[in-house]
C-alpha cells in the first residue's frame, strides 16, 4: 500500500512537467492573448484523467486479498444455509460478531431474492400482480433485520473502547496530518514566492511567471516530497508504522515551531535555509504520516469493517483539508499579504503534535497478519 500511495509523488512531479510542455506549446499564443491561459488548465486538467483512467482498469482487473476472497465465502456459505432454512436471526449475527470479530450477513440472498420476486412479477398477469408486489414487499421486509443486525453489530465491535481507539487514532492522526498537508501544499505559491520562484502574473510576462511557478514546485518535490515517499516505501516494513508516524508527527512539530516563530528572520537571513526547513517539512510530512495515514486503517481493522473503517479516517482527513483550506488560510491575509502565515504554521504545530499523541492509540502492524491485529478466526 506504501508504494500504491508514494506515486502521488511522482504525480506531483509529473504535473507540473506537463504544465511547463503545455506552457511551452501556448507560448506564443499566451503572450499575444493572456486568455488562451484558459486552453492551458483546461488540457493540463484533461492529461490528469489518462492514469485514472489506466488505474481503473487495472483495479478492476486484479484478483481480490486473500482475506476478503475469505469473507465471500462465509456469506455465500451463509446463503447456502438460508436456502436451507436455517437463516440466522439478529442474536445470531451478534453472537458470530462477539465470538469472531465478525459476521456474516445474507444481504446477497435476501436480495437476490427480492429482485427475482419483481422480475417474476413482469412475467405474469396483471390478476397476480398483487400478489406478486407482496411477495416482493416480504423480501425487503425480511432484508431489514439483517441490515440492522450489520449495523448492531458495526456498533457492537466500535462500542468496545479498545476497538474505538483504534479508528478514533486513524481518524485524528488523518485529520491533523491533512491540515497541515493541505494548508501548506494548497497554498504552496507563497513559499515558492518566498524563495523566488513566483512573480505577478498581471504585471509580468505571464509565460515566465507560471514556469517559474512549476520550476519552484518541481524543486520542492524532487527534494522533499519524493524522497520522503520512497523512503517511507523501503523503511516501513523494518521501522514500523507507529515508528516512522511518531517520528514524522515530532520532526513535523520541531520544524513548522521553528519556521513559524522564526520565519521572517530565516528569510531575512538566508533563502538557502528558508528552503532547506521547508524541505525537511517536506520530507517529513511524506516519510512520516502522510504515508502511515493511508496505509495503517487498511491492516488494523478486521476485514467486514475494514472499508468502511479506512473509508471513516480517510473522510477526516478531507475534513482536515476543508478545515485548511476553508478556515485556517482564509487568515493568510490578516494584517496584510501573507502577514499571518508565520501565526498559520505555528498552528499547524499543535496539530500535528496532537497526532503525535494519537498514534500511541493505533497498534502496530508490522510483520503481523490480519488475524493477529484484529483477532479474527476462520
Amino acid at each position: 500500500m506504501s508504494a500504491v500511495f508514494a506515486c502521488q509523488g511522482f504525480g506531483n512531479l509529473a504535473a507540473s512537467i506537463v504544465a511547463i510542455v503545455v506552457l511551452a506549446c501556448f507560448k506564443s499564443a499566451i503572450r499575444e492573448d493572456v486568455f488562451m491561459l484558459d486552453y492551458v488548465w483546461r488540457i493540463c486538467l484533461g492529461f490528469g484523467a489518462i492514469p485514472g483512467g489506466i488505474t481503473l482498469y487495472w483495479r478492476l482487473t486484479m484478483p481480490e486479498s486473500k482475506s476478503f476472497q475469505a469473507e465471500a465465502n462465509k456469506r455465500a456459505a451463509a446463503g447456502a444455509d438460508a436456502e436451507a432454512g436455517a437463516l440466522p436471526d439478529t442474536e445470531n449475527e451478534m453472537l458470530l460478531t462477539k465470538n469472531n470479530n465478525i459476521q456474516t450477513p445474507l444481504d446477497e440472498q435476501l436480495a437476490e431474492s427480492s429482485r427475482n420476486a419483481s422480475n417474476l412479477g413482469a412475467l405474469v398477469n396483471d390478476k397476480y400482480a398483487g400478489s406478486i408486489n407482496h411477495i416482493a414487499e416480504n423480501a425487503d421486509a425480511t432484508e431489514q433485520p439483517t441490515k440492522t443486525a450489520r449495523l448492531e453489530t458495526f456498533g457492537q465491535y466500535f462500542g468496545q473502547w479498545k476497538n474505538m481507539k483504534v479508528l478514533l487514532g486513524t481518524s485524528l492522526a488523518w485529520f491533523v496530518v491533512d491540515v497541515a498537508f493541505y494548508g501548506i501544499n494548497l497554498n504552496s505559491s507563497v513559499v515558492i514566492s518566498a524563495i523566488g520562484f513566483s512573480g505577478d502574473v498581471q504585471s509580468g510576462d505571464p509565460y515566465d511567471v507560471l514556469t517559474r511557478n512549476c520550476l519552484g514546485n518541481i524543486i520542492i518535490n524532487v527534494l522533499g516530497s519524493v524522497p520522503g515517499y520512497w523512503i517511507s516505501v523501503f523503511t516501513i516494513e523494518k521501522l514500523g508504522r507507529k515508528w516512522i508516524q511518531l517520528m514524522g508527527f515530532a520532526a513535523l512539530t520541531v520544524l513548522y515551531v521553528v519556521i513559524g516563530f522564526a520565519y521572517h528572520k530565516i528569510l531575512d537571513a538566508s533563502n538557502v535555509a528558508f528552503i532547506v526547513l521547508f524541505t525537511l517539512a517536506q520530507l517529513f510530512q511524506n516519510f512520516g504520516p502522510n504515508v502511515t495515514c493511508f496505509v495503517w486503517p487498511g491492516e488494523v481493522f478486521p476485514t467486514r469493517f475494514k472499508a468502511t473503517a479506512h473509508g471513516i479516517s480517510a473522510a477526516s482527513g478531507k475534513l482536515g483539508a476543508i478545515v485548511a483550506q476553508a478556515g485556517l488560510m482564509t487568515l493568510k491575509d490578516r494584517g496584510g499579504p501573507n502577514e499571518f502565515i508565520p501565526h498559520l504554521i505555528e498552528i499547524f504545530a499543535l496539530f500535528t503534535l496532537v497526532g503525535f499523541f494519537v498514534t500511541f492509540w493505533i497498534p502496530e502492524s508490522k510483520g503481523k497478519t490480519i488475524e493477529e491485529i484484529t483477532g479474527e478466526t476462520d
